[in-house]
């Protein structure tokens, strides 16, 4: 874990934040759910490249998400098996304390759907897009 990494995920622990992207002296935090901190900073143009990413909750969704953006490295509180080959498969370092088979949706009963949305989808820039796409649809605008 080298020092980004290390720093972002402290941050993570000790606060409520809940993705810390860390890279030198640059820190960008976000207390939204799910991958709204990801789709905003990505939104925002702001150049993430080379930066190391702690998040409470990795499915497929974030780390698609983290390899568009060009984050190097990530520190995850739980990350799902999607998750895990999406990150391998771009050659991106990681971390865990619990790995599971799936994220679940915020009551528990079934897939994320963010997770569902991507669950055919390894193109990050199309997973971008269908989870844009999905987002729009979910908020009802």
């Amino acid at each position: 874990m080298n020092n980004d990494l290390r720093k972002a995920k402290k941050l993570l622990e000790n606060s409520n934040y809940t993705c810390v992207l860390c890279h030198g002296d640059d820190t960008l935090t976000s207390d939204l759910p799910g991958i709204s901190p990801m789709m905003n900073f990505i939104k925002s143009n702001f150049d993430l490249r080379g930066y190391s990413a702690a998040d409470r909750i990795v499915g497929k969704a974030a780390a698609l998400l983290f390899v568009l953006a060009g984050i190097r490295e990530v520190y995850a509180g739980v990350i799902s098996d999607g998750a895990a080959a999406a990150l391998e498969a771009h050659g991106i370092p990681y971390e865990y304390e619990r790995r599971v088979e799936f994220i679940t949706n915020r009551t528990g009963t079934s897939i994320c759907p963010m997770e569902a949305t991507v669950k055919n989808i390894d193109d990050p820039a199309a997973a971008y897009k269908a989870l844009s796409a999905k987002l729009k649809e979910m908020s009802g605008k």
